[in-house]
Formats: C-alpha cells, sequence, structure tokens
C-alpha cells in the first residue's frame, strides 16, 4: 500500500479531474468504503490523467488507483468521526488555486470552459465534496503520523538496506544565500512614472487609444506585455500583490484607477469584467528608471553590510533579515531555492551571472555587491554567501544526511500508516466490485470483508 501514500500527498488526481474526450461507456460503483463510494469513472479519469501528466502506468495500474481511492474514503471516514477540523474557506481557496492552475494549462479561462463543457462556476461546484475529501484525509494521515520521529541509528539501518549500485549520483550542488537590495528610484523619476501613467489614462479614457493597444506598447510586465495587460484573479489568491489585488475589486466595470504604486512599481488598472470573487482587468507597469546614483547608493550600503560580515558583527542570517528587499528569500535565511523547493542547486540551475559571481567564491566566502535583473527586469544588487558545494558523488551519509533522512523517515511513516490501515479496514463497511477482487493490492480490503462474514 505505500503507493497509496505517496499519492495521498501529491496528485489527488482522481479527485479533480476535469471532463474530457476520453468518457467510459457506463458507469458503476466498484468499490464502497463505509458509506463513500468510487465509480469507476473515477478511476478511469484518474488515469486519463496520469497519462497527461505523462506518468508511464504499470500494468497493474487500475488496482493501484482503486486502492489509492479506497485509502482516501478510509482516512476521510475517519476524520469525520473524529471530527478534524476544516472550514469552507479552506476549501475554497484549494479549487481556486486548482482552477487558476487550470486556466494556466489551458491558456484561458475560456478555453478551460470550451474543453470541459461546464462554465468555472460549475466546475467549482463538481470540485467541492472532492477537495473537502481531499483536505480531511491530508489532516487524518497527518494526525496519524504527526509525532513521528527518526533516529540516526534508524537512517543508517535504512542507508545500509540499500544496494550500492542503487544510490543516487549527484552532480555538483551548491547551497546558496543572498542579500537584496532593490535602489530607491529619485522623486523625480518616480513623478515621471506617475506622469506617464496618468497620459495613457487620459488618452484611453478619451477614446484616441485603446488599453490593451498601450499596455502591449509600455507596460514593463513581462508577464501580460503579450496579452494587453490582461490577467484573469480571484479577490482571495494568495500569490498576487495585495495592494493590486484590492484596487482591482474597488472598481467598476470599464473604470481605470488613477496611477498607484506597489512594489514592483506604478500601475493604472482597468476592470474589464467581474463575476463573484472572479475577475478579468487589464493594468500597465511603469517601473521609475534607475539612475547610476541610485545604483552607487545601493552599493555603498552592501559594501557596509559585507564589511559587517566579514568582522563578524553580523551573521548572514542577521543581515538579510535587517537589510535583504527579496521578499523571497528574506524570510528563510536569504536561502535561494530551485522550482522544487529544494536549497540544492545545480550549476545549470543557476542564471549566468550567478554563476560568474561563485567562480571565485570558496565555501563560506562572501561576494563582492554585484547588480542583476530579477524575472521583472527590476534592477537589484545583491551579496551572496556560498553555503556548501559538493563534487558529483555517489549518494553517502556523510554529504547527504539530510536527504536520506527525509526519505527514512517517509518510509517509517508509510509504516505506521499501513499498520494503521490493517487495524481500520475491518472496523469499515466493504464491498469491492468482482473484477478487483484478484488484486493483490485488494488482500487487505477483502480481509476485512472476511472478518466480518
Amino acid at each position: 500500500m505505500k503507493q497509496l501514500f505517496l499519492f495521498l500527498i501529491s496528485t489527488f488526481s482522481f479527485l479533480i479531474s476535469i471532463a474530457q474526450p476520453q468518457r467510459v461507456v457506463a458507469d458503476k460503483i466498484i468499490a464502497v468504503v463505509g458509506d463513500k463510494i468510487i465509480l469507476q469513472s473515477d478511476i478511469e479519469n484518474s488515469m486519463n490523467d496520469m497519462v497527461r501528466q505523462g506518468m508511464e502506468l504499470p500494468p497493474n495500474a487500475k488496482c493501484l488507483v482503486l486502492e489509492q481511492a479506497m485509502g482516501v474514503k478510509a482516512l476521510v471516514l475517519q476524520a469525520q468521526k473524529d471530527s478534524l477540523p476544516i472550514t469552507e474557506e479552506e476549501v475554497e481557496t484549494e479549487i481556486d488555486n486548482q482552477i487558476r492552475g487550470f486556466i494556466g494549462q489551458y491558456g484561458s479561462k475560456e478555453e478551460l470552459e470550451r474543453v470541459a463543457g461546464k462554465t468555472v462556476y460549475q466546475l467549482k461546484e463538481d470540485f467541492k465534496d472532492g477537495f473537502k475529501d481531499r483536505k480531511l484525509a491530508q489532516l487524518m494521515r497527518n494526525k496519524v503520523v504527526s509525532d513521528i520521529r527518526i533516529t540516526p541509528n534508524e537512517v543508517k539501518i535504512y542507508y545500509d538496506k540499500i544496494p550500492k549500485d542503487s544510490l543516487f549520483l549527484y552532480e555538483s550542488e551548491v547551497e546558496i544565500s543572498q542579500i537584496v537590495t532593490y535602489p530607491k528610484a529619485s522623486r523625480e523619476a518616480e513623478e515621471y512614472a506617475i506622469e506617464q501613467l496618468k497620459l495613457f489614462k487620459e488618452q484611453i479614457e478619451s477614446g484616441k487609444k485603446e488599453f490593451a493597444k498601450v499596455a502591449s506598447l509600455y507596460t514593463q510586465d513581462p508577464g501580460s506585455k503579450e496579452t494587453g495587460g490582461k490577467y484573469e484573479i480571484n479577490r482571495n489568491s494568495k500569490e498576487l500583490d495585495p495592494v493590486w489585488l484590492n484596487k482591482a475589486f474597488t472598481l467598476k466595470e470599464g473604470q481605470i484607477t488613477n496611477p498607484f504604486k506597489t512594489r514592483f512599481g506604478y500601475h493604472i488598472l482597468k476592470l474589464d469584467s467581474r463575476a463573484g470573487d472572479d475577475a478579468v482587468v487589464r493594468h500597465i507597469l511603469i517601473i521609475p528608471e534607475i539612475t547610476k546614483d541610485d545604483l552607487k547608493k545601493g552599493y555603498d550600503k552592501l559594501d557596509s553590510v559585507r564589511a559587517k560580515l566579514l568582522t563578524g558583527v553580523l551573521t548572514f542570517g542577521e543581515a538579510v533579515n535587517k537589510y535583504s528587499d527579496d521578499e523571497g528569500s528574506k524570510f528563510n535565511a536569504g536561502a535561494i531555492s530551485g522550482r522544487d523547493g529544494s536549497n540544492y542547486l545545480t550549476i545549470d540551475q543557476l542564471d549566468p551571472i550567478l554563476v560568474t559571481m561563485l567562480k571565485d567564491l570558496t565555501v563560506g566566502q562572501f561576494s563582492q555587491p554585484a547588480e542583476f535583473e530579477d524575472e521583472r527586469k527590476k534592477k537589484g544588487q545583491r551579496i551572496v554567501f556560498l553555503k556548501t558545494k559538493s563534487t558529483p558523488h555517489r549518494e553517502n551519509l556523510k554529504d547527504d544526511y539530510d536527504r536520506v533522512a527525509t526519505r527514512a523517515l517517509e518510509e517509517k511513516k508509510n509504516d505506521i500508516l499501513e499498520a494503521w490501515f490493517t487495524k481500520k479496514i475491518p472496523t469499515y463497511y466493504i464491498k469491492i466490485d468482482e473484477e478487483f477482487k484478484n488484486c493483490p493490492e485488494m488482500k487487505k480490503w477483502l480481509i476485512g470483508v472476511e472478518v466480518k462474514k
């Protein structure tokens, strides 16, 4: 059942499938856990989703997916019995995040609705029960394994069981932290940006120019330049700047804001349409020009910070907390993470400027301040700290203890959860379709049925 546990904390694809051209000819109930049913279409849709995500299905995929689905239902039953707390707001937030993911996948809200054959509102309603089950299952799993810890001796026992030719091979990796400053533009540069936006607003409102065309020509937001400044947003989004988001939902359809400031620069924003907590907006971003004098002030600031680091007046973490302007790394001691969330990065994951900065550094050293541009082309400066650097190697406990310990702990949690299922299954009403009774994965579930007989 270990495949189940990985599934529980990752995809839940059978709970979040949207309508697709592949459909089962006839639907039927293939399993029951307590008062929870699992349909044949649940399994088919889950497998179709896995194929679309590029996963290679094993020969026993149907059996595995059914086992996973039954595991979720059992966790949900126990979560309800234990009255684990869950709010409608939590469920709504997760559904909104999923809808945004689908919109990103299909390119637009309209294309998502076309593919699904339903409106976004209908999709949200369809998802509600599934996402509530997902959240309850996660809460119950966490309750079962929350107190599980692992000792160094257990980590070593886990490691020693791995065949030496099956140990991971790692490329050279680095752990890097940074202190970032974004030089402040002069008041004159800020006023010029505001005047530009006021002129754009006047031209658009007078009908001389269209918002989308002006945005395509002048906005400095690379994420919306090709779409004429367009964004499809939700009021409850946690990813958007709160000032910007609040402005969007104070507008009437067709209305344009006066220029306003966020941490990205100055904007004007127009509400195209709104349906409840969803809206379509357009905006134009102008970033005030940074001069050489502005940059020099940033360099002087970082030179002072670096001097304090070298003399030991400040630790790097303290300096990050006190001086860094980068929200993405400010609260984790400045650590730079990859897309997978790991702090261990290979050279090909770094931007060319970072590679150059690290070239002459040894572990424990701080770089000189250097200029860079972030993903929004905003100019900044940073000091980089090379925390660790590994050479290409096969996994070992000396260099990779944390990674091995993480896997060992997860295996221990899975074993505890498997024992929990073995104990709980006989207490549930279980029914399995004849087609699946010969699946090896159904053995534990059928033992529960036999006990009751």
